[in-house]
């Protein structure tokens, strides 16, 4: 068992001894090209997280503004309905057709409270701009995760077959990507 040991050890010794520095270099940069990964598969995710938080937002924006619609459109039929009464010019009846008719101006455009269907339009609009940026920038970070882990790969088997014209792809395909993270994180692209 002992001698076992002794030639596991000499084994060892001979190959770290006379290890590829090219093998350190490409190891070094698998785990560079894995730590910009790992951000940038961080960025994608609050990308989609800033995504689905802003398709919420404005599901719920155009859901106040049909339910603000709705209700204008309810009064607007009141209104139609006491013009159309014998009675209608009489005070009473004149009364609740002007509290109507405000009823209706205050849904459709509610400038003083900010919560007319207006407004909510003027908000829901910003809230789509503000999800479809989000949904740019993580379709982005997917291509760039995608370039990254190519690169790890090319990197890999370049230490096998001894090819460095395969690392000097893999270091270029991730100086890009990384790169293209960076922009994303900036919102340049």
């Amino acid at each position: 068992m002992s001698e076992s040991l002794e030639r596991a050890h000499e084994t060892i010794e001979k190959h770290s001894s006379h290890s590829d520095p090219w093998a350190r270099w490409v190891a070094i940069l698998v785990s560079m090209l894995a730590a910009v990964l790992a951000l940038s598969e961080i960025g994608g995710k609050a990308a989609q997280n800033a995504y689905l938080t802003d398709h919420v937002a404005l599901s719920n924006e155009w859901a106040f503004y049909q339910a603000k619609n709705l209700r204008a459109v309810m009064r607007t039929s009141e209104v139609a309905l006491l013009s159309s009464l014998p009675n209608a010019q009489d005070s009473a009846t004149q009364t609740r057709i002007k509290d109507a008719n405000e009823y209706i101006i205050r849904m459709r455009d509610d400038p003083a409270g900010g919560e007319g269907m207006k407004q909510l339009a003027v908000k829901a609009k910003e809230l789509e701009t503000e999800r479809n940026e989000a949904e740019h920038r993580y379709h982005n970070y997917e291509y760039a995760v995608g370039a990254l882990q190519i690169a790890i790969v090319l990197a890999s088997v370049s230490v096998v077959t001894r090819m460095r014209a395969m690392t000097y792809g893999a270091a270029a395909i991730g100086a890009a990507a990384a790169l293209g993270s960076v922009g994303i994180a900036m919102h340049l692209f």
